[in-house]
């Protein structure tokens, strides 16, 4: 005789995950309540993650899979990963949220009654006119807090807000200069930190050329700065495009717009930013020679995520991690490749040591900071 079992619908698929799903990822002092929503699209799994307590933080994942109870989801923008098992009565996610650290952050499918409300984003941030020529109508310079790190932010208003920023740090933005580049500073060029705060004379938020604008005038008014500029050849940096071709993804977003800059070895995030800006970031805090963009991409704008081990010297110009975020050991054999593999094998792109012409910067007179 053979027995027939009747088994649930439940048991022949996959549950149904589409809805909405929330949890609480407690991550350092804070928790961070998030919520998100998985949707259906021409047979395919979408979702959409939201920052229930910051408007505007919508992430959307690339990938997003089921496999029987196991879901996993891919978010790029933010370097992020999560994989749970879904529950027998399909309400809830029991799981782990990765962003270069694994947390604990599990997912209950929220009702009508239960659901948070998500925020509406902000209206998208004015810019200023692209013809304005904007100076610092206020700004104030003060000395760094010993334990500050290096940050350098434009916030929605167009505010500079820089914190534990030296002049050298403050010439290498203003002026696209490696270290190598300038001659005859002081010696407090490096050593001496300032916070330093500025709201522009003119309304939206800059490009970065205006910015740059804007923090020459700065160091020319409030740090007495006169100098010339020079032509060398110097040992360089020479980034190309590989054979295998440009791996990046093309940013038409907004052309005019503040490239953005943020991470390290384990996930360096990269939007919205030409060759020649990411070339200044590279010569400006990770390598110890000046780079120069051979690309020929010109003004194309490009979001990418970096991964790479760094040398001895590059861990000495990257700073101390924040926590959680060391790079891992170069014996760790599911650590990423060197810098320059990296490049070929994530962006397509080469980085060659070579020689080239670059500007020079030559100062002629600089005082400290007046008050403010």
């Amino acid at each position: 005789m053979i027995a027939v079992v009747a088994l649930p619908a439940t048991a022949l698929q996959a549950q149904n995950i589409t809805g909405t799903w929330q949890g609480t990822l407690k991550s350092g002092p804070q928790d961070l309540r998030l919520a998100i929503k998985i949707s259906l699209d021409d047979d395919k799994l979408k979702a959409v993650s939201y920052a229930v307590d910051l408007p505007g933080q919508v992430v959307n994942a690339s990938v997003i899979t089921q496999s029987g109870s196991t879901v996993k989801m891919t978010f790029p923008q933010v370097n992020g990963s999560y994989e749970g098992k879904l529950s027998a009565d399909g309400n809830t996610i029991t799981g782990t949220w990765n962003q270069g650290q694994p947390l604990p952050f599990n997912l209950t499918r929220a009702t009508p009654e239960t659901a948070w409300t998500i925020p509406e984003p902000p209206p998208p941030p004015k810019q200023m006119p692209a013809d304005a020529k904007p100076v610092f109508e206020v700004a104030t310079i003060k000395p760094a807090k010993p334990e500050e790190r290096f940050s350098l932010l434009v916030n929605r208003s167009g505010m500079l807000n820089t914190t534990s920023t030296s002049l050298s740090d403050l010439l290498k933005f203003a002026y696209d200069l490696h270290p190598r580049q300038t001659t005859g500073g002081p010696a407090w060029l490096e050593s001496e930190k300032f916070d330093v705060t500025g709201k522009p004379d003119t309304a939206g938020i800059p490009s970065i050329n205006q910015l740059k604008m804007m923090v020459q005038g700065l160091l020319a008014e409030r740090f007495e700065l006169k100098f010339h500029r020079d032509k060398k050849e110097l040992a360089v940096y020479a980034i190309t495009i590989a054979k295998s071709g440009v791996k990046m993804t093309k940013d038409e977003n907004n052309p005019n717009g503040l490239p953005g800059f943020g991470g390290g070895p384990r996930a360096f995030n990269v939007r919205n930013s030409t060759m020649a800006e990411w070339a200044n970031v590279l010569q400006a805090n990770i390598l110890e020679l000046p780079v120069v963009d051979q690309t020929g991409l010109g003004a194309a704008r490009y979001d990418f995520i970096l991964k790479w081990t760094p040398d001895a010297t590059q861990l000495s110009r990257l700073g101390p991690p924040p926590g959680g975020n060391a790079p891992p050991a170069a014996d760790d054999p599911d650590a990423p490749p060197d810098l320059f593999l990296a490049f070929e094998q994530q962006l397509g792109l080469r980085l060659q040591s070579t020689r080239a012409p670059v500007d020079v910067l030559v100062i002629e007179h600089v005082e400290k900071p007046s008050a403010n």
